[in-house]
């Protein structure tokens, strides 16, 4: 206790801070059944506080309540797994995310010889910068190409290297527009390590993949997207430049047919499929990837799963 003077007894600052902290008396309450001044009682619980009558604890939320967390999104979206990060919501969202991807992808089990798909995406890109987990000889490879595009997060041939690069695992690239033109197209079709590539998005056993927000609403989109196009105004997200709509069905763009990309039905075979993804702008997003199947976990804030709940409880 403090050996600093009080003008107050013990058995007078015990009494208003049992009223105030226990009883949840207000201080006018406190100030009538006292006979003191309103003034008096808030300097008596000062003085409580100090002289340790009163000890207050802030205890952060333990990792239960983020663990019963996840399993709420889990059920109401029908997902396998949610994977939550524990950091706060500051910073690139990839970055934040990034300890809850390497926890998602240890869960997985991937062993040497297993495919790996990763998607291109701004998040995807910033997780790729953080620490992941081992996987020693792990066959990585993109799901979309893009070896043409100017920014770094549409450049998955980086991303995959990146992602190789973090947990040992063996790359392979597509050397490929994602739009090439109807000669281009029907000709890496044929080519033999374009070809490769397209069969290891049927072999993978894992893929990982961001989620767009509303392409009409985006500032930053794929250079082949143009978010003038009048027929993505009924998309709510994508994966892999493959556009959707709130029921989760495909929605066409001039040339989609061309996409270099991974197919939505492909992607619903994966066995585990994980999104990544957070920001209130994504949650119509997530809910129709989720209610698709394109997606079977996912990565996210807390922040993002509290306001699916909210959502989806309207």
């Amino acid at each position: 206790m403090s050996t600093k003077r009080t003008r107050f007894s013990g058995a007078l600052m015990h009494r208003t801070a049992t009223l105030y902290y226990l009883e949840d008396a207000t201080q006018a309450d406190i100030a009538a059944r006292l006979g003191v001044s309103r003034a008096s009682v808030s300097r008596l619980l000062s003085e409580a506080r100090r002289e340790g009558i009163v000890r207050i604890e802030v205890v952060a939320p333990p990792d239960r309540d983020m663990d019963e967390l996840e399993l709420r999104v889990a059920g109401a979206l029908g997902l396998d797994a949610v994977w939550l990060s524990r950091l706060p919501a500051r910073g690139p969202a990839g970055e934040r995310l990034a300890p809850a991807l390497s926890t998602a992808l240890q869960a997985v089990g991937l062993v040497a010889g297993d495919v790996l798909l990763v998607s291109s995406g701004r998040t995807v890109y910033e997780a790729a910068q953080a620490e992941l987990p081992s996987l020693p000889n792990v066959l990585l490879a993109p799901m979309i190409g893009g070896h043409d595009e100017a920014e770094a997060w549409y450049a998955p041939n980086e991303i995959v290297r990146q992602f190789a690069l973090k947990v040992g695992g063996i790359p392979t690239f597509l050397y490929a527009p994602a739009l090439p033109g109807p000669e281009l197209h029907e000709s890496l079709r044929q080519d033999p390590s374009a070809r490769r590539v397209i069969e290891m998005w049927s072999a993978a056993r894992c893929a990982i993949m961001g989620v767009g927000a509303p392409p009409l609403s985006r500032t930053s989109l794929p250079s082949f997207v143009r978010n003038d196009m009048n027929t993505l105004q009924a998309a709510v997200g994508d994966v892999c430049s493959r556009f959707y709509d709130s029921e989760g069905v495909a929605v066409p763009f001039p040339g989609w047919e061309r996409l270099l990309a991974t197919g939505l039905e492909v992607v619903q075979r994966i066995p585990t499929c994980i999104a990544v993804a957070a920001g209130r702008e994504k949650l119509d997003a997530i809910r129709a990837g989720s209610a698709a199947r394109y997606f079977n976990q996912l990565v996210t804030d807390a922040e993002t799963a509290a306001a699916l709940l909210e959502a989806i409880d309207r």
